[in-house]
Formats: structure tokens, sequence, C-alpha cells
């Protein structure tokens, strides 16, 4: 099985090759750049190194949300693109799943952070159960649109260390310190923000039950509504007459 893994949710705009149980190619940048300018080059130098031929792909996986808007389309885009091209179905990740999914085997809590502006974050909650030698990934809670505040409850809630990661930390980094009641720790950079190796992995898993869509059939999933849509339900709602 060989996946191909586009990740243009967030600031770092990623492309991976997974095949079975190898990492044949990962390729990340977090830089200034737009999306629109890397990530198809960035697919054309990894095909380039390890002499990839696309048509060897079993599918596409690609973040499917939520994130940045401009980001998701970007990444959709370019995955809708290449299943039509190459006649490939699209595995559709989570975000925050893929996110914490690079913790692998830790018993802690996962709390992948993306801040979403308006004192909210796109997060989850999410950890592995060891069975029989194998680390099983559970959800403990699905990926949504909160306030800090309020996951920062449920954490507190459930009474376990946490592991935080994602764009989201540094900006909420001082509530973080004077409201979680519990131990934890902030994820390091080799893996504090998205990786489409974690991506591509996880999706491997998903094909292998049949999870993936046609590439038509492919959106992302915003989670809320963009800046300009609330503005213009906004306007209209104070248009209508009382």
């Amino acid at each position: 099985m060989k996946i191909l893994a586009l990740d243009s949710s967030g600031l770092v705009a990623g492309v991976a090759v997974v095949e079975d149980d190898t990492m044949l190619a990962s390729y990340t940048i977090n830089y200034k750049k737009t999306h629109s300018q890397t990530l198809l080059p960035m697919l054309e130098e990894v095909s380039k190194m390890i002499e990839l031929d696309l048509n060897t792909i079993d599918a596409i996986a690609v973040a499917a949300g939520p994130g940045s808007f401009t980001g998701l389309r970007i990444g959709s885009a370019t995955a809708k693109g290449l299943g039509f091209a190459l006649g490939k179905p699209i595995v559709e990740i989570k975000t925050v799943e893929a996110m914490a999914y690079q913790l692998y085997g830790t018993e802690k809590i996962i709390c992948p952070m993306l801040d979403a502006r308006r004192s909210q974050v796109y997060t989850g909650l999410y950890t592995f159960e060891c069975k029989e030698g194998k680390s099983m990934f559970q959800t403990i809670l699905e990926q949504c649109a909160v306030s800090v505040t309020e996951i920062i409850d449920k954490i507190n809630e459930i009474g376990k260390e946490v592991i935080f990661l994602g764009d989201g930390v540094p900006v909420y980094e001082s509530v973080l310190k004077e409201q979680v009641k519990v131990p934890y720790e902030l994820a390091p950079a080799y893996c504090n923000r998205q990786n489409p190796g974690a991506m591509g992995t996880l999706a491997c898993d998903y094909f292998a039950q049949n999870k993936f869509v046609d590439a038509k059939e492919h959106k992302p999933d915003y989670l809320r509504l963009s800046q300009a849509e609330r503005e213009r339900l906004e306007k209209e709602q104070n248009a209508k007459p009382e």
C-alpha cells in the first residue's frame, strides 16, 4: 500500500509518501510563503528524489480540516485534481487527529490546539491504549471549535496528565499556565505542528478499513463559518425588520 499525503491546513505545508510501514519521503516547510507557492513544487521535488510514479500510489491522503480556510482549500483542490487525473481515491484525515497521532504510544491525554481566533481553538482529546503489545489510537473528544477555557475545563474534569501541541499553544500558553490543574507538557519542536508523515501513516489504517471517498465527493470540513460568511450573516440579520 502506497499513500501520498498532503497537508496545507496550517502554517506548515507538507508532502509525504508512505508505503506500508516505510516512510519513503517527508517534506515540510514552515515559512512565510503561501501554500499555493509551495505545495506543488514540494510534491514535484519529492517525486523526483524518490523516482515516484504517481500512478503507483493507491490513494491520496489530505488534511480535511479544520484549519486555515485558504490552506484547506489549496490542499483539497490539489488532492481532488490529482485524484481526478490519476483515478485515485481520497482519504480524508481530520487535522487534529493526525497531529495527535504523532505522539504514538503515550497513555497521556493528547490535546492538539490550532488557533481559531476569537478566543477559540480547533481541538480534540486523544490517547493511546496498549493492548496485546500494540498501541490503539483512542478518541476521547472529537475535534471541535471551542473556547480555550472550555477545553481546559474538560481536561481538568478528566484529571489525567496531558500533552499540548499545535500553533494555538504559544498563543494561549499563559492561559494554560493559569488554568490547567493537572500536570502537563508542551510537545517539542519536532512533533508540535502538522506532520504529513503521521497523516499518511494514519491514512494507511483508514484505507485498509475502506475509509475513503471518490475525488468528486471530497470537501474540507471547516467546523465553523469563515469570517466573511459570519459578517454576511450578521448583516442579513441586522437588516431584517423588527
